[in-house]
């Protein structure tokens, strides 16, 4: 519905309701209606499911449209990013957010920072995603109450043209609100658990959820040791509890991200059921170290497996987890992989030891000879030393080519002394092109990075703290935050009218007419901002 529509909407239900609501405007109405779209989580999850299923069928028809992600810790954050955006693209499109699980472990949590284990409270993951929607709206209030003030401006001014096109882009204005794509670890317990905590999460905004193979109670970080993955019937359950979660919300376009850990998982909790030859529980037997056993020497607390009539010892450890064998690591993503595409996923995320694209790229061309428009979210994580690995990536391509190398050594490559080279400049222009080349050459949809925003805050901070507390003084302040927020236009320098007291006045206003008392005055100080 136009601003105008819902201005008349409005004032016939005013006038319906006679002298008791004659106080009630109904252009304000129609301004807090356009200043609060979205009135449920459930909304906002209807709406970006929409929009990812979209450009999702985009990346298929054509890999340049991949879509991209940050990771946010806080809704502060979250806003600042779309804002940011908005600014300097003049759309949101392809862009979404991403609720790491570790940023929520590491700095959300009531028991203080945490390692990514799942030890964090699993209701802290919905209430972040609440948070962060809550902020993408207030971006929207905050956005269209300037446009609301411009144009009384041109209305008080007699600029009917000017009046107009402003109501058009009140008309055509496009939200900051995006999808979603939220890690729930891997189900913070059994399938039921994994169910109601997609509900939570669902009913707050997101569209998309992520889910690992790893057990539940021993989850580590994916870029961590002692990962322990289990058998696929397990993990298919909690894909299906997060499916019926969507279904029974309405939000039946959900997205499921099954992330596969395969690759530098070495054990196995338990040992798969199999009822015949060659099931899925064969397959992942299959994968096993195993040894085989002289039924005459068979000990005490032994636990065997028979394959094609021999008796194995699938090697155990003292933790009772069990071991793979060695370099089955790829082949068993490649199968976690076809089998959640196969029983309701909807996208990929196979965690990886480096960002390289023939590794990744050579997955996901086997999974593709099974499902031929399988795409992967991939973490572009800091946990990758991106300098040093694609510094060695080059080293390794123009070793094979038989180039000169005297003048690099491969293991001091992260040295500034190599800044300015042909090898790190070589480099650099592959990881700038990343995520380009993946999306064209490995199948990946979306590029996220995990939780950059973990580091921008520590290193803007270590800045600050190194300038203001040194002989820089205030200086450091004003130099390395304020004249940059100003040159650079930074809405966050008026920051009041960030936190919302301009939306405030203009609802105290609506409440109390001349009564009341706005914050908004000429002695506010952010007035000395009014030309940033």
């Amino acid at each position: 519905m136009t601003y105008q529509a819902t201005i008349e909407a409005a004032d016939k239900t005013i006038a319906s309701q006679g002298k008791a609501w004659e106080a009630i405007d109904a252009e304000t109405v129609a301004r807090m209606r356009a200043q609060n779209r979205f009135a449920t989580g459930l909304d906002i999850a209807k709406y970006t499911a929409k929009i990812m299923r979209a450009d999702m069928d985009a990346y298929d028809a054509n890999p340049a449209d991949y879509t991209q992600s940050l990771g946010c810790w806080h809704g502060f954050i979250g806003q600042q990013k779309m804002i940011s955006i908005k600014k300097h693209f003049g759309s949101t499109k392809q862009r979404y957010l991403y609720l790491s699980g570790w940023m929520v472990a590491a700095l959300r949590s009531e028991f203080g920072p945490l390692p990514d284990q799942s030890m964090h409270e699993k209701t802290s993951v919905p209430a972040v995603i609440e948070e962060l929607y809550t902020f993408l709206k207030q971006a929207d209030a905050r956005e269209l109450g300037g446009l609301f003030r411009d144009l009384d401006t041109a209305r008080d001014g007699g600029d009917e043209v000017e009046a107009k096109r402003i109501q058009n882009e009140i008309d055509t204005f496009q939200t900051h609100v995006v999808p979603i794509i939220a890690d729930i670890d891997a189900g913070f317990g059994n399938a039921e658990a994994t169910y109601l905590l997609a509900k939570k999460m669902i009913e707050a905004g997101a569209c998309a959820l992520q889910i690992e193979n790893q057990v539940s109670d021993e989850k580590q970080c994916g870029h961590q040791d002692g990962k322990v993955t289990v058998p696929h019937e397990d993990f298919l359950q909690k894909i299906r509890a997060i499916r019926y979660a969507f279904m029974e919300l309405g939000v039946e376009d959900g997205i499921i991200v099954a992330r596969t850990d395969s690759l530098g998982a070495g054990l196995t909790k338990q040992i798969a059921v199999t009822k015949e030859d060659g099931d899925l529980g064969d397959q992942y037997n299959s994968f096993l170290d195993c040894e085989e056993v002289d039924p005459a020497n068979i000990q005490n607390g032994d636990v065997f497996l028979s394959r094609e009539g021999k008796l194995l010892r699938p090697k155990r450890l003292p933790s009772n987890l069990f071991q793979f064998r060695a370099g089955t690591g790829e082949d068993r993503c490649v199968l976690d992989s076809i089998t959640s595409l196969q029983n309701g996923a909807d996208l990929l995320w196979i965690e990886t030891e480096k960002p390289h694209i023939g590794q990744i790229g050579g997955m996901v061309d086997r999974i593709r000879e099974v499902i031929p428009n399988a795409k992967l979210v991939y973490n572009n994580s800091p946990s990758f030393n991106w300098t040093l690995n694609f510094r060695q990536q080059v080293f390794d391509a123009w070793q094979e080519a038989g180039k000169d190398l005297s003048a690099y050594d491969r293991d001091r490559l992260m040295s500034e002394d190599y800044d300015s080279t042909e090898l790190a400049q070589e480099a650099d222009e592959k990881i700038r092109t990343f995520q380009r080349d993946a999306a064209a050459q490995a199948g990946i949809f979306h590029h996220l990075i995990t939780l950059p925003t973990y580091h921008t805050a520590a290193l803007s901070t270590d800045n600050l703290a190194k300038e203001y507390f040194g002989d820089q003084g205030m200086l450091g302040y004003v130099k390395g935050v304020q004249r940059k927020e100003i040159r650079q236009g930074i809405a966050c320098v008026k920051h009041q009218n960030m936190s919302g007291s301009d939306i405030g006045d203009d609802h105290k206003e609506a409440f109390a007419g001349e009564a009341a008392l706005k914050a908004g005055g000429s002695n506010n100080t952010m007035n000395q901002f009014a030309a940033a």
